[in-house]
């Protein structure tokens, strides 16, 4: 069964009146009543949701433009931005944005439809967080080995033409270490020294490496 119809066969089977009163949110002024049933029976007539776990689109398919732009105006009423754009012979009003559409569900008196939508956003957002952490600690762990990779050769070609002992003793040790582990973050070799120092002072040596070996490159390729 589509979400569309189980939002749909809800609603038919719920009154509206023992809905509002249920959650205590009726409304004295009639008015407000009135279009929050409009668009209740716009949805079970002419409306469509898709499948959270998959997007979050809610729209209404109108005959005509007039139509399509009632119902976007009452959902403005509460503050709501629907959209309406023109597809083939009809005009849709629409929603994209997760919350609004639970915003509707709840207008319309769909609860138990909510608490499914709810449940689905809530586990996407969870989802997507661990991914962006997951992706962000990947990308950091790509960078950490990368800049060891050319650490590590600049390392070598000074050893290789200069020798290790030709450095001041901090970048020794610190040239030491990183060769001998390669992937170490700065901060662990900043750590590990003998007379442990700052991330920043770490950094600061293995710039000084860097320079070195460019220089050293310049020379061999002059």
């Amino acid at each position: 069964m589509s979400f569309s119809k189980t939002v749909k066969d809800e609603l038919k089977k719920k009154d509206f009146t023992a809905y509002e009163k249920a959650i205590k949110i009726y409304n004295s002024e009639s008015k407000n009543r009135i279009i929050r049933n409009k668009i209740r029976s716009a949805f079970i007539n002419s409306g469509s949701i898709t499948d959270p776990n998959k997007d979050y689109h809610l729209e209404f398919v109108c005959g005509t433009e007039a139509q399509a732009a009632s119902i976007q105006t009452d959902l403005h009423t509460f503050g709501l931005d629907a959209k309406c754009m023109e597809r083939g012979r009809h005009y849709v009003a629409y929603l994209k944005d997760a919350s609004q559409i639970s915003d509707v569900l709840n207008l319309m008196g769909a609860v138990d439809a909510l608490m499914e939508f709810e449940n689905v956003r809530i586990l996407k957002e969870v989802s997507e967080k661990v991914n962006r952490r997951v992706n962000c600690e990947t990308a950091n762990i790509q960078r950490t080995v990368s800049a060891g990779i050319r650490q590590v050769e600049d390392i070598e070609l000074i050893a290789r033409i200069k020798g290790l002992d030709s450095l001041d003793p901090g970048l020794r040790e610190i040239a030491e270490l990183r060769l001998h582990d390669p992937n170490a973050s700065l901060q662990e070799l900043a750590e590990n020294l003998s007379e442990p120092i700052g991330k920043s002072g770490a950094n600061h040596r293995m710039r000084k490496l860097s320079q070195m070996a460019a220089a050293l490159r310049e020379n061999i390729e002059g």
